[in-house]
């Protein structure tokens, strides 16, 4: 499974899992659908987001979830 829209760069929001080196994090989107917002919101709240990046933050989540470890090359 490849996470190349999730990245990690000690210089975007001190290191946590982003989407595609923007100021977004995976854990905003999932904060955000967490509480009931549809992917259709998100990506008109953040036009500059894609489809795909919300999927890729629902399958980085289930992954981390399940404790494999994600080897995430730095942006």
């Amino acid at each position: 499974m490849s996470f190349d829209r999730i990245t990690i760069d000690p210089a975007v929001m001190s290191g946590k899992p982003c989407i595609r080196g923007l100021r977004v994090t995976v854990a905003n989107v999932l904060r955000q659908l967490a509480n009931h917002r549809t992917a259709e919101q998100i990506l008109a709240a953040y036009p500059y987001l894609e489809a795909e990046d919300v999927d890729a933050c629902l399958a980085y989540a289930a992954l981390r979830v399940d404790d494999e470890e994600l080897a995430l090359t730095a942006a």
